[in-house]
């Protein structure tokens, strides 16, 4: 069993160098376990060769990681991670199921077991009517629903997940969201490397941001009431002593006209700062507090001039 103690994936200085080209320059993060964990960053920051690197399957130059406690590589854990990867290629000759008694053989599994985990996994992807199929008879999507569940059907603690949502329409996406989550509720860490920003913004519970091979920040996603949050409200008969008064919790009011803006460190502090509004003498006619999107942090991180 994992120490839940640990971190599911554990990171440091891990650099790759390609000749003289640096594909990873530094990267460093810790991923909790039974978390769904979004790795975000432009074309070219390192996402690719970093997950093959936690996964052993490219050799870091300098740096080291653990995966599940134990060193990036090591047999007995590979068996406890699943991966589908963003270009995956497999035996196209073969149906959905013969693909999963495959690869489930691969991690192990005996054949009772998969009698029962195949059709339930076809069920849960939404394959069962193109199990007689063969792969080559696939659509982009109904591709992809069978790499979901290949890297899947050994119900691993870990699972990386590199774009799992490419070629789905929105009802498809909607599907492997709510696997993600069921992933995470039965206990599994979930890696996510995608470029649909809003479904990671509402499938992700933290988030770390790439740049030229590094982690340039990170982020805590889940509505707990912390993270800095914007507000803008409508006041008048806002006085100047009222105004500087709000220092006690921001550093960048500013009144025009009506039009009251300024940021919090936490949501938490709203109320108190709606108090001394209304105790000064103001008057309030709207106080909207307004989260920043993950698409405006990630342009405000990574730059405007850098696109996904």
């Amino acid at each position: 069993m994992t120490d839940r103690q640990a971190p599911a994936i554990r990171a440091e200085d891990l650099r790759k160098e390609y000749g003289r080209k640096v594909a990873v320059r530094r990267l460093s993060l810790s991923v909790p376990v039974g978390t769904i964990f979004g790795f975000l960053g432009p074309n070219g920051a390192g996402k690719s060769t970093s997950i093959k690197m936690l996964l052993d399957l490219v050799r870091p130059t300098s740096g080291r990681a653990t995966v599940l406690g134990a060193p990036a590589g090591d047999v007995e854990t590979r068996r406890r991670i699943g991966f589908l990867p963003e270009h995956f290629r497999f035996y196209d000759w073969l149906t959905p199921p013969e693909l999963l008694r495959l690869h489930g053989r691969l991690c192990g599994m005996s054949a009772v077991r998969l009698r029962e985990r195949v059709p339930a996994l076809l069920d849960l992807v939404g394959l069962t009517p193109h199990r007689d199929k063969r792969l080559w008879e696939f659509s982009k999507g109904m591709m992809q629903r069978a790499g979901l569940a290949q890297a899947l059907v050994h119900e691993p603690d870990l699972v990386f997940l590199d774009e799992p949502t490419s070629g789905l329409d929105p009802m498809g996406r909607r599907l492997v969201r709510d696997i993600i989550r069921a992933e995470r509720d039965r206990g599994a860490t979930v890696f996510l490397n995608s470029h649909l920003l809003s479904e990671v913004e509402v499938t992700c519970d933290q988030v770390a941001f790439i740049r030229d091979g590094e982690i340039v920040a990170s982020r805590d996603l889940r509505d707990d009431g912390s993270g800095r949050v914007g507000v803008v409200a409508r006041v008048r008969n806002l006085s100047a002593h009222a105004l500087a008064g709000l220092g006690a919790w921001t550093s960048d009011a500013a009144l025009e006209g009506d039009e009251l803006r300024f940021s919090v460190p936490s949501a938490i502090v709203l109320p108190d700062v709606l108090r001394h509004l209304v105790g000064a003498g103001a008057d309030v006619s709207s106080f909207a507090p307004q989260r920043t999107s993950l698409e405006e942090l990630f342009v405000r991180i990574v730059g405007e001039d850098r696109g996904l």
